[in-house]
């Protein structure tokens, strides 16, 4: 990540942003040199966003929540799509605050580049920046004076103002009865007559407002009437709907009552035309019973004779079912085995992909003078270290292996000696008990054994856990964590400190 850190620190100093010669990697930023990089690329973004943005942190703990805040939101205005907050400029962490810096480089304007042998001192910066100033001035519509808000108002001069002349007009005599009555039943007219709004050449002032009066008396007396007939209406609409509703859920009730009261009548009806001649009846509603009684006896017979080969064919279809039914539970795990190892091979393709992009970002934003040569040299000294760190990989591999196969081959070897051996002394120790001694010590040292292997398995496994641990800790320390806490309490303090100042002024206020 050196030359990352070198390319993106030559692309700040571009814009404006005051690098010490010492700092040559972004773990070495402070809190105060990031915001800096951080509005100077903004305002040669977008000029207009960064009005509003200072490029140092101010000393109370509060107002550097809420400049943190508002550079989380210009940074995703401006497109950042990854995770953004206060915490990322007051708590920064070295990956977090690269990968921010790269997009910014990222979406500088060509011609920045283009510029990169002109001088970047403190004048040139001025110079942008009131450049950039008056360009959003400018974006700004002009508006009327008396449009103006008082935000426009700060941006736009006022200019010269004249006060607004109000000249009574004049007009004829209007003839009488021009406006038309209303008729009964209709809603009145809210239009009075023109004549008494405009005063005429033989009316006062004074005259003209009281009839204004006059008419608006009417029109709100007019208006509440209309309101309160719109009311009356609405309430008789709202009490006829539920007295609809009512009538038809009872108009159902009653059609259902109805129906099942002419069921029962065609029963009776029959029934009652049955009576006349009730012994003839009765004989044949016999005869049916019995007929009735012979062929559900004869269906019987018939259903047990195809009931015994259906249920062999449903015994047969469950078991080819169930079979099946483990094929495709197999089926199916292959199936999921496959989508992992296509969401595996898709993430990996992704941060190939992100990785080839960055580095042709890289290759873009790299200065013009650098030599191709030096990074060239330096690519061919990376990838031959890459093919030596691969052939020692691949030694150790095959050492590995071949190691575990001699541990293979020596571990099969003792099972089949101690079973020939056991084997051989469990034949005469139950002869001489001597031998049955030993053959109690070579069980011993054959248990001890096996309990030293499993001890030499167990320590190899907490050495590489050993390992994994520290490789965590030194990614833990490069993300300076016990740092960031130790900030995080410092301005947990100061934040209290003024909150309880405040509270002190609001009580002695």
């Amino acid at each position: 990540m050196e030359e990352v850190d070198k390319i993106l620190i030559h692309a700040l100093k571009q814009v404006g942003t005051e690098v010490p010669e010492e700092i040559n990697s972004v773990k070495q930023f402070s809190s105060e040199l990031i915001v800096e990089a951080v509005v100077r690329c903004i305002r040669v973004i977008d000029p207009g966003l960064s009005s509003t943005l200072a490029t140092s942190l101010p000393p109370g703990m509060s107002a550097r929540f809420r400049v943190g805040m508002s550079l989380a939101q210009a940074c995703q205005d401006i497109g950042y799509k990854g995770e953004l907050g206060y915490q990322t400029f007051l708590y920064s962490s070295e990956p977090e605050i690269r990968s921010l810096l790269m997009f910014l480089v990222e979406k500088l304007p060509r011609e920045s580049a283009e510029t990169s042998d002109q001088p970047t001192g403190k004048s040139v910066v001025l110079e942008r920046t009131i450049a950039a100033a008056i360009k959003a001035h400018l974006a700004v519509p002009w508006l009327p004076p008396k449009c103006r808000l008082p935000l426009n108002c700060e941006t736009q001069r006022q200019g010269v103002m004249h006060s607004f002349h109000v000249q009574p007009l004049s007009l004829t005599n209007c003839t009488k009865g021009s406006s038309k009555r209303h008729t009964k039943g209709s809603p009145p007219t809210e239009l009075p007559p023109v004549a008494k709004t405009i005063p005429t050449n033989h009316q006062s002032e004074g005259d003209v407002q009281l009839g204004q009066q006059e008419e608006l008396a009417y029109l709100q007396q007019q208006f509440q009437q209309l309101c309160s007939e719109v009311d009356h209406l609405a309430a008789d609409m709202k009490h006829m709907s539920v007295t609809n509703a009512q009538v038809l859920d009872e108009l159902k009730q009653r059609e259902l009552r109805n129906s099942e009261k002419e069921e029962k009548i065609q029963v009776k009806k029959k029934t009652i035309d049955l009576l006349p001649d009730a012994d003839n009846n009765l004989l044949k509603l016999q005869a049916l019973v019995e007929a009735s009684a012979k062929r559900v006896v004869n269906l019987a017979s018939q259903w047990e004779k195809h009931r015994a080969p259906l249920v062999d064919e449903y015994r047969r279809l469950k078991d080819i079912c169930s079979s099946k039914d483990v094929e495709s539970s197999k089926k199916l795990s292959e199936i999921k085995s496959l989508h992992e190892k296509i969401r595996v091979s898709t993430e990996e393709a992704k941060k190939k992909e992100d990785a080839y992009k960055q580095l042709v970002t890289e290759l873009e934003n790299l200065p013009q003078d650098a030599s191709r040569s030096a990074y060239t040299q330096r690519i061919l000294e990376i990838v031959s270290n890459i093919k030596k760190q691969k052939e020692e990989i691949t030694k150790i591999l095959s050492d590995t292996k071949e190691l575990q196969k001699e541990i293979n081959n020596l571990t099969g070897k003792l099972d089949r000696t101690f079973a020939v051996t056991d084997e051989l002394v469990f034949k005469d120790a139950k002869k001489d008990e001597t031998v049955r001694k030993s053959y109690k010590y070579l069980a011993a040292l054959h248990e001890n054994c096996n309990q030293l292997i499993q001890t030499i398995e167990d320590t190899g496994t907490i050495l590489r856990e050993i390992r994994d641990l520290e490789e965590q800790i030194e990614t833990e320390n490069g993300n300076k964590t016990v740092a960031n806490l130790e900030r995080i309490l410092e301005d947990y303090k100061a934040i209290r400190q003024e909150n309880a100042s405040l509270a002190a002024k609001v009580r002695e206020g």
